[in-house]
């Protein structure tokens, strides 16, 4: 199957889906979504997939965020529906029969870290960038990252990072759980085939247990509210305000309404 957004390889049973949208530093448009949740389908019935590894073009960004232009003219019911799509997609991930490693190449900031924390297993570089900048927009996290952020690093980090919108570095990254581990940059991919040809020493239907078992440990009522409470951020002038700021590079005057 041909992809516009994204390039999907495969080689000794190890399936390598790549954002490519370099120009863009990978960002997510509603197109994209829609052609990472064909890819990972795909991989499900896919007898010479054995295991996922999800990555980006290009040596600065895993995936940069969503795709920011397309927000300023969504309705609430629009920003809703677009955060459903992206659940949809991030869960299919996160659900998965087949485990997929999360290869961070660079940049993984707002969906782009929200898709990486979807992933099984997380390997960054050492130039990798993590964050949940959403609310210098007036908007909150979408595609699950509330909910799989304080399951990673815990709530008392996650609030402080969710209303900071600090970034944190691959070592830190490291340090919090976000991450399970960092290589220089030129191992990064060495590293998750290490990962995957070890995964597929083992017996198929135990592996999927186990992801299924742990996946199990998750609460499901927090996703539906992150979807409820993105879709009324589309409604606020701050939003409006911030996405126009971040569109013009100027700093964001927010009033709270």
């Amino acid at each position: 199957m041909s992809y516009a957004n994204i390039v999907v390889q495969n080689e000794n049973r190890i399936t390598t889906i790549t954002v490519n949208r370099p120009e863009k530093l990978n960002a997510l448009n509603q197109a994209t979504i829609a052609e990472l949740g064909q890819a990972i389908k795909a991989c499900q019935s896919d007898a010479e997939t054995a295991v996922v590894i999800l990555t980006g073009a290009g040596e600065k960004a895993f995936v940069a965020g969503a795709d920011i232009s397309a927000f300023s003219s969504l309705s609430a019911e629009q920003g809703s529906a677009l955060s459903q799509q992206g659940h949809t997609v991030f869960n299919m991930f996160e659900n998965s029969a087949k485990p997929v490693i999360a290869a961070i190449n660079g940049f993984a900031l707002g969906g782009g870290c929200e898709l990486a924390m979807a992933c099984h297993i997380r390997v960054a570089s050492e130039t990798a960038k993590f964050g949940q900048p959403e609310v210098k927009l007036g908007l909150i996290p979408g595609y699950g990252g509330t909910q799989r952020l304080v399951h990673l690093v815990g709530k008392p980090k996650a609030i402080e990072l969710l209303i900071t919108a600090d970034n944190l570095n691959a070592t830190d990254a490291l340090q919090w759980g976000l991450v399970n581990h960092v290589v220089p940059a030129a191992e990064l991919m060495n590293k998750c085939k290490e990962i995957a040809e070890k995964i597929k020493q083992q017996a198929p239907l135990a592996v999927s247990a186990s992801i299924a078992c742990a996946n199990a440990a998750n609460t499901l009522g927090g996703f539906d509210m992150e979807i409820a409470q993105f879709g009324k951020c589309f409604a606020t002038s701050d939003m409006k305000e911030g996405v126009d700021a971040f569109m013009n590079k100027r700093k964001a005057t927010f009033k709270g309404e």
